[in-house]
C-alpha cells in the first residue's frame, strides 16, 4: 500500500528512494517467505524485501512516539490476521539485530499475533539518518501530537548536533515550523501535558508563551479546557490583563536549549526506572514528579532508587 500523499516538502519514500546523504542504500538481497504463515499470503517476499524473525527486531532509540494506544494496535493487529500485511517494516542492520526506523505499530501486532517473522525493508542507515526518518515517517501518518513532534526535533537537535536549518532539510519541514515547535518544549510541564493529550491546540500554546507568569499560563490553560475558550478568545483574555513588570514575572519561558536538555533528563529518568517521569522545571526550582501503578510499582521504584517503604 502507498503511503498517504505527504504534507512534507520530501517524504520518507523519496528519501528512501533518492541519492541524498539522508537516504540510506537499499539492502536488495531478499529471503525466500515461510510458506508456514498464511497471515502473510498477501503480502509475498518482494525484491528488497526479506522475511525477518520478529524476535530479533527492536524498537528505534530514536522514536519520537510515546504512547501507542491500545485499541488502535488491537485493531490494526486484526486487519493484519484478515487482509496480512500491506506495507513491510523499514529497519536497518545492528549487530545481529534489527533497528526499526519505520513501522513500530506494525511490528507490536506482528508480536500480539504471535507471528514469528515479518516482511522487511533493510537500509542501510546512519543514525542521524535512521532517525530523521523515523520522526518523517511519523509526520506523515499524522500520529504524533505536538510535544511528541518537538521531542523528535529537540533529540535531532541535540543527539546529531544539527542546527534547526539543519534539522528542517532533513525532514522536509520549513525551519519556522521547526522553531515554533520546539518553543513548545520551553512551556510548564503541566501545559505539555494538555497539548499531549489534545486538550490544548498548537494555537493556544502560541498564546500562552507569550505569558511570562507561570501561574497565569496555568491558570488561562485550565480555563481553556474547562470553559472550551476559542485561541481568539483566550487572545482577548491574554491582553486585557498587562503583564507584570520586567523581571517581577514568575516562572519565565525556559529557552529552548534548556528544555532540550531537561527533555533528555525526563527521558533518561523514565527509562532508568521504568516508569513515566516528568521534570517542571524553571531556572530557580523546579519537581520531579513519577507515576506509578499501585503498592506494588510503587516498591519497584523505591527498590530501584535505593529506597525502603
Amino acid at each position: 500500500m502507498a503511503l498517504p500523499k505527504s504534507r512534507l516538502g520530501r517524504g520518507l519514500g523519496a528519501l528512501i528512494a533518492s541519492g541524498t546523504p539522508a537516504a540510506p542504500k537499499i539492502e536488495t538481497k531478499a529471503a525466500a517467505s515461510p510458506a508456514a504463515t498464511p497471515l502473510l499470503a498477501a503480502a509475498p517476499a518482494a525484491p528488497g524485501f526479506q522475511e525477518v524473525p520478529v524476535h530479533l527486531v527492536e524498537p528505534s532509540p530514536y522514536q519520537p512516539r510515546k504512547d501507542i494506544h491500545p485499541e488502535q494496535l488491537k485493531e490494526l493487529a486484526e486487519s493484519i490476521r484478515a487482509e496480512g500485511l500491506l506495507q513491510p517494516i523499514v529497519v536497518r542492520k545492528v549487530g545481529a539485530k534489527f533497528q526499526l526506523i519505520a513501522g513500530e505499530r506494525r511490528w507490536r501486532a506482528f508480536q500480539s499475533l504471535k507471528l514469528k517473522t515479518i516482511p522487511a525493508r533493510i537500509l542501510e542507515a546512519s543514525n542521524a539518518s535512521s532517525a530523521a526518518l523515523t520522526l518523517i515517517e511519523n509526520l506523515q501518518r499524522e500520529g504524533l501530537n505536538p510535544i511528541e513532534e518537538a521531542y523528535g526535533y529537540a533529540s535531532l537537535i541535540r543527539d546529531f548536533d544539527l542546527t534547526q536549518e539543519q534539522t528542517s532539510e532533513r525532514v522536509g519541514k520549513g525551519r519556522a515550523t521547526v522553531a515554533n515547535s520546539l518553543r513548545l518544549l520551553s512551556l510548564d510541564a503541566e501545559i505539555q501535558g494538555y497539548l499531549a493529550k489534545g486538550l490544548l491546540s498548537a494555537g493556544h500554546a502560541k498564546v500562552l508563551l507569550g505569558l511570562e507568569e507561570a501561574l497565569r499560563r496555568a491558570i488561562l490553560a485550565r480555563r481553556v479546557i474547562e470553559e472550551g475558550l476559542s485561541v481568539r478568545v483566550l487572545e482577548k483574555i491574554a491582553k486585557s490583563h498587562p503583564a507584570s513588570p520586567a523581571g517581577q514575572g514568575k516562572g519565565r519561558a525556559v529557552p529552548p536549549a534548556e528544555a532540550a536538555a531537561v527533555a533528555d533528563i525526563q527521558k533518561r529518568l523514565t527509562t532508568h526506572l521504568g516508569a513515566r517521569v516528568s521534570l517542571q522545571h524553571t531556572p530557580k526550582r523546579g519537581r520531579i514528579v513519577i507515576e506509578y501503578a499501585g503498592n506494588n510499582d510503587l516498591q519497584r521504584i523505591l527498590d530501584k532508587i535505593g529506597l525502603q517503604a
